[in-house]
């Protein structure tokens, strides 16, 4: 992931109405790995606009929780991370809004995750991987709302299924397992066509060796990060968030077409966002 001298911090959004930390100490590790600074953001969204009834105190309100949280997270960066630089911003706006604009000029966004159904996703105010996933122009990283176990040996999975943003999701992968000292599992799923005039078996035998030659130039870049590679068969979504369990995070390119104007997610990235367990890091095309 290369950074120019303005992209040169990773930008975290704090929710003021749920407590928790693992966000901003996921972010905090992961700037001190890659000397960037780190930049705390609440977003606290204007008053409602209304004849009846006056908004003012509910908005100072969220203001003073605003504050807090910023305070305590960034006591829990500095206690974790004393090397690396944190601010912090209280901003008035919608959390997508400016979350988003953000995440247009970091070099990281990491964000926590309220794991809202996929209705409210759509229509909530408090709806924000989402839209911040989908225009990013950094890679997103959706922290969930507990701890995670791990397997040893440490690894990272990694979706690979030949677009343009599959091959910028491998090269962070790579570059992420050499800072972390971990390995990278490659995983390419295959889900047979209904209607084919070739065998399963060619097909089969096709993936795999677009997944190995896929891979093959990354490895002999990064020789000191372990690869495996493999080829399921069945649903991506089931069988990556399965795949990944045990993970420390699992990378995918975005891709695809959301519901609505600007929207840029595939069904991959919007089904892991519910169902895996670990981080996930949503990388977008080059």
């Amino acid at each position: 992931m290369s950074t120019t001298p303005e992209h040169r911090e990773i930008v975290v959004g704090v929710d003021p109405v749920r407590e928790g930390g693992l966000a901003p100490a996921w972010a905090a590790d992961e700037a001190h790995r890659r000397g960037l600074a780190l930049r705390l953001v609440v977003a606290v969204p204007p008053p409602h606009d209304t004849q009846h009834v006056d908004d003012t105190p509910r908005h100072q309100a969220g203001t003073r929780r605003g504050q807090d949280a910023l305070r305590a997270a960034a006591d829990l960066v500095r206690a974790r991370q004393p090397d690396v630089h944190v601010g912090s911003a209280l901003v008035d706006g919608f959390p997508a809004t400016v979350m988003a604009g953000m995440a247009q000029r970091a070099s990281m966004t990491v964000l926590g995750s309220r794991h809202l159904s996929r209705t409210e996703e759509f229509l909530s105010a408090g709806s924000l991987v989402l839209p911040v996933t989908a225009q990013a122009r950094c890679p997103v990283v959706v922290v969930g709302d507990a701890e995670h176990i791990t397997h040893d040996p440490p690894h990272l999975v990694v979706g690979v299924d030949g677009s343009e943003s599959s091959r910028a999701a491998l090269a962070f992968a790579f570059e992420e397992a050499d800072l972390r000292r971990c390995a990278v599992r490659a995983v390419a799923v295959w889900q047979p066509p209904v209607f084919t005039l070739h065998t399963g078996d060619t097909l089969f035998h096709a993936e795999r060796r677009l997944l190995s030659e896929t891979t093959a130039g990354w490895a002999e870049k990064y020789p000191d990060v372990r690869l495996t590679h493999e080829v399921l068969i069945g649903s991506p979504v089931e069988l990556l968030a399965g795949a990944a369990e045990h993970a420390l995070a699992v990378v995918v390119g975005r891709r695809g077409r959301g519901g609505y104007t600007g929207m840029r997610v595939g069904s991959v990235v919007h089904g892991l966002l519910h169902r895996a367990h670990c981080p996930v890091i949503t990388v977008p095309a080059g």
